[in-house]
């Protein structure tokens, strides 16, 4: 009878043991599908450019020619009001990205000065884990007023930017979860002459990634 007994606690640790390795593999696939999934973000920008702009964004949510893919590029002298509202989003049931631009052109010759200030200013922000990259610099030929704003933890980063000068500007962004997806977000500009820059950027979910600034 104390085999029998012995027997079928023996055969319980087994099955308790099988059923926990069940989980743990179960969970590891909800984790290794959701690390394939483009990292979700959010973009608001406005600005007011008197001199030459050039600008560049991408966004995509898949690799190849599966997903969505939108690519938007300006660049000229002038003077220059823009506002864009941008945005990737993808779960297991929604693969979405979306641009909403306003703007107002007017073409003029724009000839910089002969001379340019050696005074700079330049930030970069990385959160590994999210896998987002912030960077802003300035030449400054008469004067810059700059309020940013970073927040970072684990599972999102907050960008916010508001910036007048006189000079050039350069701005650049990127938000890429991991090596196993796509860049869901690529950002570059650069405003010459007078600016007035305005942006906010929100990126989420988790990732290890090491990123270059752009």
């Amino acid at each position: 009878m104390r085999w029998v007994i012995l027997a079928m606690l023996l055969s319980l640790a087994c099955t308790t043991a099988i059923v926990a390795t069940v989980c743990a593999d179960d969970d590891a696939e909800v984790q290794s599908a959701s690390d394939r999934l483009a990292q979700n973000y959010t973009e608001h920008s406005w600005i007011f450019v008197n001199g030459y702009m050039e600008e560049s964004r991408i966004l995509q949510t898949q690799k190849g020619f599966n997903g969505q893919k939108i690519a938007l590029t300006t660049s000229g002298s002038g003077m220059a009001t823009r506002t864009i509202d941008s945005e990737v989003y993808r779960d297991s049931n929604m693969d979405e990205a979306s641009l909403t631009i306003s703007a107002n052109y007017d073409y003029r010759p724009y000839v910089p000065p002969l001379t340019q200030s050696d005074l700079r200013n330049a930030l970069c922000a990385k959160n590994y884990e999210v896998g987002s990259v912030f960077s802003e610099s300035y030449n400054i030929d008469k004067d810059l007023i700059k309020d940013t704003n970073i927040y970072q933890n684990d599972s999102f980063s907050v960008y916010q930017i508001s910036s007048e000068i006189q000079g050039t500007a350069r701005i650049g962004q990127r938000v890429q979860k991991n090596a196993n997806t796509v860049p869901s977000f690529m950002m570059n500009g650069m405003y010459v002459g007078y600016a007035q820059i305005r942006s906010e950027t929100i990126a989420g979910n988790t990732s290890v990634l090491t990123l270059p600034c752009p």
